[in-house]
């Protein structure tokens, strides 16, 4: 499950490169993250918990993220919501009680109905 979430994390600096962000600068601020912090996000060399709601609300927050990527973090943040990657409730719980209200809103409906789709096909 963590590798799932390496993953779906390095998809945002493949959004950003297709979008013509190649340089760690350029990725850096439209993340509105220092570049160390952004060198070590699109690495995957984040914590194996994933992404900290502070930096996914100061990504969201960035008048310079691209509609491409900020829509690879949404579908992050849903999917984590959701306990896509094995986290247990308290900590999802603590996960989106951190979120802007923003990320929230998006992620909430999503998250609902993946936990949803799992707890009905773990009765059957």
């Amino acid at each position: 499950m963590r590798e799932r979430q390496r993953a779906k994390i390095r998809e945002f600096g493949d959004a950003l490169a297709a979008i013509g962000l190649q340089t760690l600068d350029k990725q850096a601020d439209a993340l509105a993250l220092s570049r160390s912090t952004t060198w070590n996000l699109l690495k995957g060399n984040h914590k194996g918990s994933g992404l900290s709601p502070t930096i996914i609300n100061r990504m969201l927050a960035s008048p310079r993220l691209p509609p491409r990527v900020r829509a690879k973090i949404l579908e992050y943040v849903a999917e984590k919501a959701a306990g896509a990657y094995g986290d247990s409730k308290a900590r999802l719980d603590r996960f989106t009680a951190r979120l802007s209200g923003k990320a929230v809103a998006h992620a909430w409906p999503a998250a609902i109905e993946q936990r949803n789709r799992s707890t009905k096909l773990a009765d059957k």
